[in-house]
Order: structure tokens, then C-alpha cells, then sequence
């Protein structure tokens, strides 16, 4: 193999498909990145099994060729090179892959690129195509709900059903619901209905947020059943993951069908109260305490959160809210909706309540049901 390309983009590479490496492994090369040509460019792999990365760069090809470099030396040298050409030249006989840019010249020991497991191409069963951008917002409205704790390793999953040309995914981890719908405009085929790791999501948004700003950029999310993968393909980037063989919870009957009480409240003035109570109640497990009251006369009904810690003192916030209902009292853990405050992207959202002991539950103003739905349970209220 012998290819020519800049610093900047093989560094640009390295950081996006780096975080699929596993730095500890019984196989070392899957502590190696993969350099191989590919159709005129250079083609950079890495996986841990569970999800794998594939970053396409443009670069001049002398000879075609591969090799496996491991990922923490290759990443901290060419961090450090100038931002000049770099060229490449593997022999195979040695397995040594030189370097030179600008006045530096090295030798890095490879791996036999045999021995790096093989990429899945996409299925063209079940796709969906989505803009780049809408799908980033959408895997951030969901991924926050899903759980952390790999002793329910089918919570730490988002639900992904593709059906009728919609594409819904809904995360939860017991405390909390968030589900998220959009319309794709064309058919999908047979309905399917799969569990990917919140962690490839959370991957796939990080990629999209590093992919150039210019133009439209889209998103194909490939189910390959045979497999049981999903692919997503971007633009120079593909990542592959596997996904996790379980039932996910029939969440639909969790959302409350109907409510005594609707309140529309701004989304900023409410986030920046709840990040202040939140101070006051780290010693009681984040609860902060929803008072909600009409308004008389035509005057804005009012939202008085409250939240008190034994050693540090209390709070006590209003807010101007427009409310449908009777009064209600209702108690949140308030980093549960911090969380979704910072996603919601809407200027305000309404909750729905019932009563202190039911679901809360919480949309952005304007957007359909069917769209975007948050259920967060409630706390007990020590009256």
C-alpha cells in the first residue's frame, strides 16, 4: 500500500471512528485501527465488536493495500505531525507501515489486516432515510431516557419500529418515558421493530455533529435482520452496531389518556428554576414540588416549585404559566426534567396531570401526540 493524504483529515478520521477501539482485548487487533484503500480513497475502520466505525478520507492512491495500526500510538503521532501531506508506504514482507510528513520519517508495527473483522453491507429490506440534523435532534429527544444500568441491559436500548413510512423510537428506564415519531414520506417496506443500544445512538449524533455544515446531508438507517445489526450510513461514515436481543416493555399503556390539569410554561425561565432547586435538593433524592393554581379574573394562573435540603436550606420559585383545570401538586425529581428541558428544543411545553400519585406528563407546545411524548412518574409527596 502506498497513499498519500493530509494531516488534518487523517486526524479528523481517526477521531471519528476512534471511539469504536477496545483498547483492552484478547485479539489485539481490535486495538488497531484499520488503514485500507478503497475506490481512490483511504478508508479507516475500527470496532469493539459491538459497534464498529468506517471514515472514508480523500487521498492519492499509488498502490492499493491494508494494514492495521494500533489506534492510541497512530492517533497520538499523527495529533503531533504538522498540518502537511503525509505519506504512507506499507511492506507487507515486514509489516511495518512508514511515515513521513514534513522532516519526520517513522516505522509503526502493524497487524495483518486479515485478521480485522469484516464490515456488513447495507440491507436494502428496511431503510429509512432521514436529514441528518432532524435525526441527531430526534436521537437526542430519546437517548436521555433510556438506562445506564447494564443489569437491564433492555432498557439501555432505544425501541425503533419502522412501519407505514413512520419511524418511532422510545427509550425508558423505569422512571421516565420519552418517545419520539416522525413521518418519513415514504414507504419502509414490512413493519420491523428492533432494539439498538442507546450507546450506537449516542455515537451516531456525535458523528452527525462533526459532519461539515454545508449542503444536505442525510442519514440511511439499513436493519439487517440476518445479522441482527443496523447500519447507519452518513456521508464518508458508517457505523454499524449490534442490537440487543430482548422484548422491549409495551410502554404505550405507561401514557396517561387523559388529565385534570394542563399547564403551558416557557421552557427557558422553567429549566433555569429547576437547575437553582435542584441545589436544595440533592439530600432528597432531587424532588422538587410542582404547586400549580389558575389565575382569577384573566390573571396568569402560577407555578410555585419549592425544594428544601436539611443542611442547606430551601427554595422557592414562581412562574407565570397559562393553566386549563383545577389547582394540582404534584413532586418531580428535577434533574429527571432538567434532562428533558435540554432536548425539548421549544420555546414552551405543557404538563399534564392527573394527581400527585399519577404520571406527569409533558409536550412541547405545538407538536402533535403522536410526535413527542415525555411521561416522568412522580415522587411522594411527605404532606
Amino acid at each position: 500500500m502506498r497513499v498519500s493524504c493530509l494531516q488534518e483529515n487523517l486526524s479528523r478520521g481517526m477521531s471519528i471512528v476512534g471511539r469504536a477501539v477496545m483498547p483492552r482485548s484478547t485479539m489485539p487487533v481490535l486495538g488497531n485501527i484499520l488503514l485500507a484503500t478503497d475506490e481512490g480513497r483511504l478508508r479507516l475502520a475500527a470496532t469493539n465488536l459491538e459497534i464498529g466505525i468506517t471514515c472514508w478520507i480523500g487521498a492519492m492512491v499509488e498502490d492499493d493495500g491494508a494494514v492495521t495500526i494500533p489506534a492510541r500510538l497512530l492517533s497520538d503521532f499523527v495529533s503531533q505531525l504538522p498540518a502537511e501531506r503525509i505519506d504512507m508506504d506499507y511492506v507487507v514482507r515486514t509489516q511495518m507501515l512508514n511515515l513521513k510528513c514534513a522532516r519526520y520519517d517513522t516505522n509503526l508495527k502493524g497487524i495483518d489486516a486479515a485478521e480485522f473483522p469484516i464490515f456488513p453491507n447495507a440491507s436494502d429490506d428496511h431503510v429509512a432515510v432521514m436529514d441528518a440534523a432532524a435525526f441527531r435532534q430526534m436521537i437526542n429527544q430519546v437517548v436521555f431516557a433510556a438506562a445506564t444500568d447494564e443489569s437491564r441491559p433492555t432498557l439501555t436500548g432505544v425501541s425503533t419500529r419502522l412501519e407505514k413510512g413512520r419511524l418511532t423510537m422510545a427509550a425508558t428506564d423505569g422512571f421516565r418515558l420519552s418517545v419520539r415519531s416522525v413521518d418519513l414520506g415514504k414507504d419502509t417496506g414490512a413493519p420491523v421493530q428492533v432494539i439498538i443500544p442507546a450507546r450506537a445512538l449516542q455515537e451516531v449524533s456525535r458523528i452527525i455533529g462533526l459532519l461539515p455544515s454545508d449542503g444536505e446531508q442525510t442519514v440511511t438507517v439499513s436493519v439487517i435482520e440476518e445479522r441482527n445489526q443496523v447500519l447507519f450510513s452518513m456521508p464518508d461514515v458508517a457505523l454499524v452496531t449490534q442490537l440487543i436481543d430482548a422484548n422491549f416493555p409495551s410502554y404505550e399503556a405507561i401514557i396517561p389518556k387523559a388529565h385534570a390539569t394542563r399547564t403551558v410554561i416557557d421552557t427557558q425561565p422553567l429549566l433555569r428554576a429547576l437547575k437553582l432547586a435542584t441545589l436544595f435538593s440533592r439530600d432528597s433524592n432531587n424532588m422538587v414540588r410542582f404547586q400549580i393554581a389558575p389565575g382569577a379574573n384573566g390573571a396568569p394562573g402560577m407555578l410555585t416549585m419549592t425544594s428544601q435540603s436539611s443542611e442547606s436550606g430551601d427554595n422557592l420559585a414562581n412562574l407565570d404559566v397559562a393553566v386549563e383545570g383545577p389547582e394540582a401538586e404534584i413532586a418531580f425529581n428535577g434533574r429527571y426534567v432538567i434532562d428533558l428541558l435540554n432536548v425539548v428544543d421549544h420555546p414552551q411545553i405543557t404538563l399534564e396531570t392527573t394527581r400527585a400519585s399519577a404520571p406527569g406528563v409533558v409536550r412541547p407546545v405545538g407538536v402533535g401526540p403522536d410526535e413527542f411524548t415525555c411521561v416522568v412518574m412522580p415522587m411522594h409527596l411527605n404532606r
